[in-house]
């Protein structure tokens, strides 16, 4: 017994002892972004009871609101400022939802799917409450557009979907036996675990911000990872301001039933779909946005060279040209 337990005790200490050396050798400044509750220079709304980072960027009188739906669930819109050059002729309106990027954090019965389309709907009330706008969704932006189009097909003039990785519960199977694939090995769990250390050391601005911290690092070595197929062999460049770590979960949350639902409810939309998707793009991209343009009446899929998930940031040039020429077909009523 006295062998077992000194055992015992000299793994326990050498356990604490590399804890303790651990949290020393990943001591720094990690700074997470203040979110709109705390940083009032930030523009905001309050949609449906919660404080929304929320940019406008006017246009001309009387013309039509675009409305941008950032990914994750989690991200930002940061990404996604390119398309203010489609202000000259639209209203563009970015924000990050509920949870995500610097909007106010809410508790996790609000982070569902119902809870985003709910305040997609509120914001389309607040931003163009008598003119159906445009939507642009990236990534889970598509997805969420694409539920909102299926409640509500008449309240929409028209919707570009950027690589939506699936529209149903099928598609998210295939998308997270994929996905598993960059989120292993000693490389990936090696940083987890010098992420979860320097998290440790995450001092505010608020209590959200050391998971913040950690998944959002986490979620760039996935896309990162040199045989993710998201970007074009240079990395993942696309900026973000703060990722929204317990968004993260909506995904895994959404029921099959529900996410067969979103698909079989796109026909009900008559208006016309553009899907983009990145060339370079081999998991999410131009095969897959094919298959998803059965799920629609009217749709055509763009495919953008030089570009990765990210179509938008990786060749702004194309993706303008394309979206612009979507626009000019699209009538709001």
């Amino acid at each position: 017994m006295k062998t077992v337990f000194k055992l015992s005790m000299g793994v326990f200490l050498i356990a604490v002892a590399i804890v303790g050396l651990l949290m020393v050798a990943t001591r720094g400044d990690y700074r997470v972004l203040p979110l709109v509750i705390d940083d009032p220079a930030l523009p905001s709304r309050v949609i449906a009871g919660i404080n929304l980072h929320l940019r406008i960027v006017e246009g001309p009188p009387d013309t039509t609101t675009v409305i941008v739906l950032h990914g994750g669930p989690g991200g930002d819109f940061r990404s996604l400022q390119g398309l203010d050059a489609l202000s000259d002729d639209y209203r563009i309106v970015y924000y990050d939802q509920r949870g995500a990027g610097l909007s106010q954090r809410v508790e996790s019965d609000h982070l569902t799917l119902e809870g985003h389309v709910t305040e997609l709907a509120g914001v389309i009330d607040h931003v163009s409450p008598h003119a159906n706008p445009v939507l642009i969704g990236h990534s889970w932006g598509a997805i969420l557009a694409t539920s909102y189009l299926g409640r509500y097909p008449e309240r929409i003039a028209g919707v570009v979907l950027i690589e939506p990785g699936f529209l149903n519960a099928a598609g998210r199977e295939r998308w997270e036996e994929r996905s598993r694939d960059y989120m292993s090995g000693l490389t990936y769990w090696r940083e987890a675990v010098l992420t979860g250390f320097r998290a440790q050391h995450v001092d505010g601005p608020d209590l959200s911000a050391p998971d913040d911290f950690l998944i959002g690092h986490m979620v760039d070595v996935f896309v990162n990872h040199p045989h993710n197929p998201y970007h074009c062999g240079q990395g993942y460049t696309a900026p973000s301001w703060r990722f929204g770590a317990a968004s993260s979960d909506i995904l895994e949350a959404i029921s099959p039933r529900d996410l067969d639902d979103i698909a079989e409810r796109a026909a009900d939309f008559s208006g016309h779909v553009m899907l983009m998707a990145g060339a370079c793009n081999s998991w999410t991209g131009p095969e897959l946005q094919r298959l998803h343009q059965s799920h629609f009446n009217d749709a055509e899929v763009v495919v953008v060279n030089d570009a990765g998930h990210n179509v938008i940031w990786d060749n702004p040039g194309v993706s303008l040209t394309a979206i612009r020429g979507f626009l000019s077909g699209i009538t709001t009523h």
